[in-house]
């Protein structure tokens, strides 16, 4: 426990011991810490992460599940049951479920902890849902460094759960060892669920809610997506995305689920290219942040912060180009 007078403000030492021993609540704060957008928090959180890059590089890599799938789909039962199942196994799973906010009101639903109800009361376990506060595809801007904070504090499995809501798929893609596309059977022509991006981009395909009367839908529907992906150039050269159909609701099927998980890294791994892509994400988190600074030093320009405006204002209204009024910013920077 932290002395009392740092209870309120840990100090970088606090926060590296903390998540280094697991220390849950200095584990949440750091998170909460690396979040946040104020100037001397996100100076600290920097200084957090990078003292803890040489504990990550010392263990062997936690593996990243991203799993996505439309409301309704079942993925919190899915991952509540996966989630006890790997701990029973010997595993330590966090979850970091990406909730929708709201772009008019900033409202968001953080509900994941009372639909994970056994997965949350684990000691082996740490869920920890995110606000998207309007960026692209439902992927919090903070995700990569949560994922880096909970691997640090000895996670071995991490499942980042997205809203599936579009591009959202493509930005948990990015940042995943394996990605997971759940769906639903019996909706009619089930090839116009999702789209061929999603297909080209999924490790595997799994038909949720197989049970009782929707078990033979789903084994149709399984099929159609299995004939789906052969007319589709796979992801990776060494892995053919499988299609399989489970039901979370009954733990059925999750089993095979976790054995292609498996095997998948296996596979990747012996071909290089489970490190290639890992490496391909620090790069991808490097450009993303460098966009993320460049706009924040945009916005804060008094110059452009006086002009925009007026420039909004002249694109609105037709008078101006967008391109014509891109270039004036830029000059404004001294670009």
């Amino acid at each position: 426990m932290l002395p009392a007078a740092n209870r309120t403000a840990p100090s970088l030492a606090d926060y590296v011991s903390g998540v280094r021993d697991g220390n849950r609540a200095l584990l949440a704060r750091a998170i909460t810490l690396v979040e946040s957008t104020k100037a001397a928090d996100l100076a600290l959180a920097q200084q957090v992460l990078q003292a803890l890059l040489p504990l990550q590089a010392a263990r062997p890599p936690a593996l990243r599940i991203g799993i996505t799938g439309v409301p309704g789909v079942g993925k919190s039962t899915t991952i509540d049951q996966l989630g006890i199942n790997l701990i029973d196994a010997g595993h330590k799973v966090a979850v970091l479920a990406v909730d929708p906010t709201s772009k008019r009101t900033g409202g968001s639903i953080l509900g994941d902890k009372t639909r994970m109800t056994r997965l949350s009361q684990s000691s082996q376990a740490f869920i920890r849902p995110s606000p998207t506060s309007g960026t692209l595809g439902g992927v919090t801007r903070k995700t990569r460094e949560t994922l880096a904070l909970v691997e640090a504090a000895g996670f071995d499995l991490v499942i980042v759960e997205t809203v599936g809501v579009g591009q959202s798929e493509v930005a948990v893609a990015d940042m995943v060892d394996f990605f997971l596309v759940l769906l639903l059977a019996g909706g009619g022509d089930d090839l116009q669920g999702i789209k061929k991006g999603i297909i080209e981009i999924a490790d595997m395909i799994a038909i949720n809610k197989a049970d009782g009367d929707n078990k033979m839908r789903a084994e149709r529907a399984a099929q159609d997506y299995r004939n789906a992906l052969h007319i589709l150039t796979p992801r990776d050269a060494v892995w053919q995305p499988p299609v399989l159909t489970m039901s979370g609701l009954e733990n059925s099927g999750l089993d095979k689920l976790w054995g292609h998980i498996k095997d998948h890294r296996t596979k990747m791994a012996e071909a290089g290219e489970f490190t290639a892509r890992r490496q391909r994400q620090a790069v991808t988190w490097m450009r993303d942040m460098l966009e993320d600074r460049l706009m924040g030093a945009l916005r804060a320009n008094p110059r452009v912060a006086s002009e925009l405006p007026g420039l909004e204002a002249d694109v609105r209204s037709g008078k101006m180009l967008p391109t014509l009024a891109v270039d004036r910013v830029m000059a404004l920077m001294g670009l």
